[in-house]
């Protein structure tokens, strides 16, 4: 029941990941592959404050926010050419674009900051919850994610920023008749996809450790969600990540590392061929 347990949490994380993935993707028909190291960026921002001995919810919120920033400055930057595109071509340019960028990233967090990594620790290590031990760590990473993805579904149901990003991913075309500004509307979601991931990176923080090469290990957890679960929708997206969640646990006790990542693969692949849309193809 512990592995379940941590299972479900571990998908929580991956959801956090992955739902800023969708996001983009859905806004603008791009796939960041840069994603993963936007959130490493966050978790080394948040061990560094903290090996300087700022207080440890100073350091990770600062670490979140710099993801967001991070992302922001891709999207106004990098990812402006992609955007005068259409199509496939966006797509295409906008890959290749983040995949150098994360190489770039990547090769500059392992050179610089070798030896840097987000660890956190809480005062007790477990807890005994109906004669189940359950780690403190499971139960702040649940807590974190279930708070955000409810302040997130309430933004988007609730606010009229948050009904013009549903709008665009529905119709572009329509929303800019309708007068919605999707360049701002879409530079927010960057940003929004960016504190997600870092806020990803801080869980990560919680049950083992961040490490500056791990972006690319991030990327593909997110892109593998976003097939299975959907690329264009929220809800498929929680409902893959608890999944793949349970799947990566229980395989990893049983049989290893290695070979779960084979069943993770294995899992995408067939979801590509039994239903290329993924599990729910449409946003809520």
């Amino acid at each position: 029941m512990s592995i379940v347990i941590d299972g479900l949490v571990l998908g929580l994380q991956l959801a956090l990941l992955s739902v800023g993935m969708v996001f983009v993707y859905g806004l603008g028909g791009i796939l960041n592959l840069a994603h993963g190291e936007v959130a490493v960026a966050g978790g080394l921002i948040a061990a560094l404050l903290l090996q300087g001995g700022r207080p440890p919810v100073v350091a990770c919120s600062a670490g979140v926010i710099a993801s967001g920033a991070l992302a922001w400055f891709i999207d106004r930057t990098l990812l402006r050419p992609a955007y005068s595109r259409h199509g496939e071509e966006r797509l295409i340019l906008a890959l290749i674009l983040t995949l150098g960028t994360s190489f770039a990233l990547d090769g500059f967090f392992t050179y610089r900051y070798p030896n840097v990594a987000l660890t956190l620790r809480l005062p007790t290590t477990s807890v005994d919850l109906f004669g189940i031990t359950v780690r403190t760590a499971s139960l702040a990473v649940g807590g974190l994610a279930l708070t955000t993805f409810g302040v997130l579904l309430g933004f988007l149901k609730s606010t009229m920023l948050g009904k013009a990003i549903r709008c665009i991913i529905q119709n572009e075309a329509g929303a800019l008749l309708c007068g919605v500004d999707v360049d701002r509307v879409r530079t927010f979601t960057l940003f929004l996809s960016g504190l997600l991931a870092g806020l990803a990176a801080i869980a990560q923080g919680f049950f083992s450790y961040l490490g500056p090469d791990m972006g690319a290990e991030f990327t593909i957890l997110a892109l593998i969600v976003a097939v299975v679960g959907g690329v264009r929708s929220l809800t498929g997206t929680f409902l893959a990540s608890l999944l793949l969640g349970l799947v990566n646990t229980t395989m990893s006790y049983w049989v290893g590392t290695y070979l779960t990542w084979i069943a993770l693969l294995a899992v995408t692949v067939t979801t590509l061929l039994v239903r290329p849309q993924g599990l729910l193809a449409y946003w809520p």
